[in-house]
């Protein structure tokens, strides 16, 4: 399953409620971006979400 390696962050799940109330199953995706990372000395490519690419909690490398 695709989630954020820093927060964790993974899809959640709800209903699609149509104007008859009629219910389907649905998902939302957390919005999730590879970035190449500087982790433990080294440069990793890991999945991050936009929330804690934009909180400063990853430091990009070029």
């Amino acid at each position: 399953m695709r989630h954020c390696a820093i927060c964790q962050k993974r899809p959640s799940v709800g209903h699609n409620v149509s104007h008859a109330n009629n219910k389907t199953k649905r998902r939302w995706n957390p919005n999730l971006q590879e970035v190449r990372a500087a982790i433990g000395g080294g440069v990793r490519r890991i999945l991050v979400c936009t929330r804690c690419i934009r909180s400063g909690r990853v430091i990009k490398s070029a």
